[in-house]
């Protein structure tokens, strides 16, 4: 997803509790560190892409902090507020 991403033009950085940073895999390699979430930083984004449904995120406090949402996994089911940001694929 993130090169596909980054070949489309967009701007990408990442956050991964349980990868601080990415490995070479096959041909992947995007040298990449996980960013530490705060509101400045999701308020800064265009949108968020929640590709993984981590246990260990409030997802409600994610809503209210971005701009928008995609979200391929429904880990923002359970929001209640935020709901007209949080697009689902």
């Amino acid at each position: 997803l993130i090169e596909l991403l980054k070949e489309q033009g967009a701007s990408v950085d990442y956050n991964d509790p349980y990868v601080a940073q990415t490995h070479q895999q096959r041909e992947h390699d995007l040298k990449m560190k996980s960013k530490p979430l705060s509101e400045a930083m999701l308020k800064s984004y265009d949108l968020v892409l929640v590709a993984t449904d981590h246990s260990d995120y409030d997802y409600q406090w994610i809503v209210n902090n971005a701009n928008l949402i995609v979200d391929t996994r429904n880990a923002t089911a359970s929001c209640k507020s935020g709901r007209k940001k949080i697009v689902r694929a």
